[in-house]
């Protein structure tokens, strides 16, 4: 069974970090991994990449062309809609087995996953090629220490869940940069309901004219179960472990491997 991890999130969440923490633990397993670098924008990150979208097209090439008058993010949807119609060549560069392994390091541009259909085609194309996808939505923890962003933060992590339309596991990362009070802190908001921390913010001017609001989201972000965090901290090897067994059981991985009998046996004693 063919796995694919899309990591998403906003730019500076972590996620080219997160690719390069999970390479070195797949070494250590002695799983199989490739990481695809899907940002044309992309300067500089902790990892080589074993196909990196750069060599096809980069956000550079565009800005330089003299045919295209576009600016950064203009530039970089052109970049997107390029590679959503030149698929192939990422295909022909990947590994083909049924045990392939792929990590895909995604642009930060929001808008991306929550209204353009770029991110939905080339999940769409991944699917094709019979990948089982889990997308991986990327916050920083500093984000979410105030309930309001979190909730801010749940919302745009449902966006892009529902735009894309594939399995999810939202990853609250750089939990080793917080100071031991602020940890503290966040590991007790992801052991709360949404509601439960509605309620406890600040009766400042702004929450009191919004506290219904904020309690109707809260509300429906509990009553269906829509959001879940999962803490990951860089440093910490069971953190790591947890989050990967989360992502397996998610993705579904090893469920086609052959399942072996633990039971042992009864021997016959008319055989020995």
């Amino acid at each position: 069974m063919k796995c694919l991890q899309l990591i998403i999130g906003p730019a500076g969440s972590g996620k080219s970090t997160y690719c390069s923490v999970m390479f070195d633990h797949f070494q250590s397993l002695h799983r199989p991994l490739e990481i695809v670098n899907l940002d044309p924008a992309a300067e500089t990150f902790n990892y080589t990449p074993s196909v990196d979208i750069r060599d096809l097209i980069s956000v550079d090439d565009v800005l330089e062309d003299e045919d295209i008058i576009m600016g950064p993010n203009g530039g970089l949807v052109f970049c997107m809609e390029y590679i959503s119609k030149n698929m192939e060549w990422i295909h022909d560069q990947l590994t083909d087995g049924d045990d392939a392994y792929v990590m895909v390091d995604c642009p930060g541009q929001i808008e991306l996953y929550s209204h353009l259909p770029i991110m939905k085609e080339i999940v769409t194309t991944f699917k094709s090629w019979d990948y089982n996808v889990c997308t991986l939505f990327m916050i920083d923890a500093h984000f979410v220490l105030e309930p309001e962003k979190l909730i801010a933060g749940a919302l745009t992590a449902l966006s892009s869940m529902i735009s894309l339309e594939t399995s999810a596991v939202n990853v609250l990362t750089k939990m080793d940069q917080l100071p031991r009070e602020s940890k503290k802190e966040v590991e007790d908001m992801l052991e709360s309901d949404c509601s439960q921390l509605v309620n406890g913010v600040n009766d400042e001017p702004w929450n009191e004219r919004h506290a219904a609001l904020s309690r109707a989201i809260a509300s429906v972000l509990d009553d269906y179960s829509m959001f879940k965090m999962v803490a990951l901290d860089n440093t910490d090897e069971e953190s790591i472990e947890d989050l990967l067994l989360m992502i397996d059981t998610t993705i579904q991985y090893g469920e086609d491997a052959e399942v072996h009998d633990r039971i042992p046996k009864e021997v016959d004693p008319n055989e020995e």
